[in-house]
């Protein structure tokens, strides 16, 4: 049912953001560990090798992740899987159909995520000569790293063995086990952190420079945990739900994708051809994705000093943050569930009247706008605090050097740009879980033009205004702003040509809320100085007390918004 995904959907995303607080925790407790035994030149090598990796886990699986989620047309195929313990006993019975119907439809992702490998073990063997090739060519320290050979082979294979957990991964997405995915990334999490620190504080005792074998030694126990994890979850789970994590024949007719499939609908008798079709429109907008979320680096090297370099990257790091730890996990649990809501909900072209709603999309429209509705008032806080609030945080955590370089400044006009990334997030999410070949098609058309915009604002902000890394951050805005557009129109005419109301006047804040907000300059201006004699603790606690006084006014005009989403939650269970 709608609210059993739903509510799947929900327990789903805490257990991503609780996964992704603790992993960012262990990560930077790890460099803090490792910056003891290791210096720059090999930590600069290791972000490079994590480039790498990352290209080849992005391009062999991005578009095949987003595609298996097409599958689950069914309530049946929607309901998330108890797994209960060997004491228990199962309460709910199912038809042998509605089994038959849910088997199925993990076996299609299942078999389609094995192209990722397939995909994988080439782009590993291109990408890591590639990698070879300019890391032994580089010239002065960097050059002098030992065993970098090896430890592109390594991380290769690491990538290589993470894509062969891709059928685990996807098993547990379409069945709404968020918490066995969260358990194999923790797992995986943990494993590599002890793998790398361990590595790397033995080869300190003996006296030995491992180089970035370290980091490489770390991934590949991640990718190998990750991979261990999911068969020993799910193979259980399999052999009672009767598919299995092997690529199996299908031969039986099946309902997937809002098609009525047969054989003849599979490739090899194995690949949905569907799903392939949606997925090879999808490589092309992963690709421009990709350029675009890699762009702003390679702009800022080609047109900023090495100091607005420094800038731009701790302000990302830190402004990106948030929207590791919150906003992806609840983007990546909306998709999926838009994706079942939303399937088998396609208007009929020949009639003129206006179609009635259905279920599934009425609560979509419901939990989109409840949540479009909880970032803008989260941006309101974050983009009114957060440019006199970043110079002193950064100089507290970071140092005052930092400050001084003006990095402060940078990660203040970073603020800005957050409740633009959680806006288009959803957004994409909830276009990549129900648009058509020819509407992503379109979108990818959209965002090489939103590109364009977005070099050609790096270009005049850095360059011809000399706004240095703020002007990257300008350029990212107007980027993003381009993208929300596009996806706002797509989202009001799918639910209209459904007949369900969505306005985007619907997720604004009330009048109050933005007319407390806006005298927020007001208040910071006039309580400048009161705690000067506190230093930077002083300036945090005075922006904070406004802080406080934002945000209760803020949930006194919003109350029966906040009612109306107790009420969602409390429906949902």
């Amino acid at each position: 049912m709608a609210t059993s995904s739903t509510s799947a959907a929900a327990k789903g995303a805490t257990y991503l953001i609780a996964l992704q607080v603790s992993s960012r925790a262990l990560t930077f407790l790890l460099n803090q560990i490792l910056l003891r035994f290791l210096t720059p030149a090999t930590l600069g090598r290791a972000v490079q090798l994590e480039l790498y990796s990352i290209s080849v886990l992005f391009f062999a699986r991005e578009s095949l992740r987003v595609a298996v989620q097409r599958v689950g047309s069914t309530d049946a195929e929607s309901e998330p899987v108890a797994v209960e313990s060997q004491d228990e006993k199962s309460e709910a019975t199912e038809s042998s159909e509605t089994q038959s119907k849910k088997a199925s439809g993990v076996q299609i992702v299942v078999n389609l995520s094995y192209l990722s490998l397939l995909l994988g073990i080439p782009l590993a063997l291109l990408l890591g000569g590639l990698s070879w090739t300019t890391l032994s060519g580089a010239e002065g320290e960097i050059a002098a790293t030992p065993y970098i050979g090896h430890a592109v082979f390594i991380y290769g294979l690491a990538a290589v063995i993470e894509l062969a957990s891709e059928p685990g991964f996807v098993a547990a997405q379409t069945l709404l086990l968020f918490k066995v995915r969260a358990g194999a990334e923790a797992a995986g999490t943990v494993v590599k952190t002890f793998a790398t620190v361990g590595s790397a504080l033995v080869a300190h005792r003996l006296r030995l420079d491992l180089g970035v074998l370290p980091f490489a030694f770390g991934q590949l126990a991640f990718a190998s945990t990750l991979l261990l994890y999911y068969i020993l979850k799910l193979t259980p789970i399999g052999n009672q739900n009767s598919f299995t994590l092997l690529p199996t024949r299908l031969n039986q007719p099946t309902q997937s994708t809002n098609t009525s499939q047969t054989n003849n609908d599979y490739l090899f008798s194995h690949f949905s051809r569907p799903l392939l079709k949606i997925a090879g429109s999808l490589t092309i907008q992963s690709t421009i994705k990709y350029i675009l979320t890699q762009g702003d680096s390679l702009l800022i090297t080609a047109l900023a000093t090495l100091q607005d370099q420094g800038s731009y990257a701790l302000a990302s790091n830190y402004g990106g943050l948030i929207a590791r730890m919150l906003f992806q996990p609840i983007e990546e649990a909306s998709r999926n569930l838009f994706a079942k809501l939303c399937a088998s909900s396609a208007p009929d072209p020949k009639l003129n009247t206006k179609p009635t709603p259905s279920p599934g999309p009425q609560r979509a429209a419901q939990i989109l706008t409840t949540i479009l509705k909880i970032y803008t008032l989260l941006s309101l806080p974050i983009a009114t605090l957060g440019p006199s609030l970043a110079p002193p945080l950064l100089s507290l955590i970071a140092g005052p050097r930092w400050t001084a370089l003006g990095a402060g400044d940078v990660l203040g006009a970073y603020a800005y740009y957050i409740p633009l990334l959680a806006l288009n997030g959803v957004l994409e999410a909830f276009v990549s879980a129900t648009a058509t070949n020819k509407d992503l098609y379109v979108q990818s058309l959209w965002m090489g033009a939103s590109f364009v915009a977005f070099a050609g604002t790096a270009w005049g902000a850095v360059v011809g205004a000399g706004l240095g890394a703020k002007g990257v951050v300008l350029a990212n805005a107007v980027n993003m702003v381009g993208r929300i557009a596009w996806c706002a129109g797509f989202v009001t005419g799918w639910f209209g040509g459904r007949g369900v109301e969505f306005s985007v006047l619907n997720v604004l804040p009330s009048a109050g809320s933005v007319a407390v907000a806006a005298s927020v300059p007001v208040l910071l201006n006039a309580s400048k100085g009161t705690l000067g004699a506190y230093g930077v603790l002083g300036e945090i606690a005075r922006v904070g007390v406004v802080g406080v006084v934002l945000v209760a006014a803020i949930g006194i005009f919003e109350i029966q918004f906040f009612k109306q989403c107790y009420t969602l939650i409390k429906s949902s269970r």
